[in-house]
């Protein structure tokens, strides 16, 4: 399949997925696989979390879409999911859930030499996150913070 015939699924797509109030957050298309299989990657416009009920929601109205597209003449494997779990740390909701477990935070070293600082995640507020580094408590500033992300601690 080339780039305009994925481009015009692609956007019929997105408009099936928004009518049942889900969004398209990637459509892959395996042309090497025997069928073909086509990936489609979603998630909810209001955030929440993707069921398999979702997922079937969105099955016959893809299905029917790419049939009468006739941009695909040929069998595939139509797959729906979610993006399932990340280890970035975005949400308040992510912050509230992962509380205490360990945490990699990457820092922008505008005021510190240091590029990366391990510990427990302790609190997040609205101007810092602090994090528990072997029994004391280090408060970062948001703005020296390029990325959280869940990890495992080393001794």
């Amino acid at each position: 399949m080339n780039k305009e015939n994925k481009s015009k699924l692609e956007s019929l797509l997105k408009k099936v997925a928004n009518k049942c109030d889900l969004k398209i957050c990637s459509l892959n298309i395996q042309t090497n696989q025997n069928p073909i299989v086509v990936k489609i990657i979603i998630k909810k416009t209001n955030g929440d979390d993707i069921s398999l009920e979702d997922c079937a929601l969105l099955n016959t109205p893809a299905s029917e879409e790419i049939e009468n597209s006739n941009l695909l003449n040929c069998s595939y494997v139509l797959e729906i999911s979610s993006q399932g779990v990340s280890d970035e740390l975005t949400s308040e909701r992510d912050f509230k859930t992962f509380k205490g477990f360990p945490v990699n935070v990457q820092l922008n070293q505008k005021n510190s030499k240091k590029k990366f600082l391990n510990g427990l995640l302790y609190e997040k507020s609205k101007d810092f996150l602090a994090i528990n580094i072997k029994g004391k408590i280090t408060k970062i500033p948001f703005d020296e913070v390029l990325k959280i992300s869940l990890c495992t601690l080393k001794d």
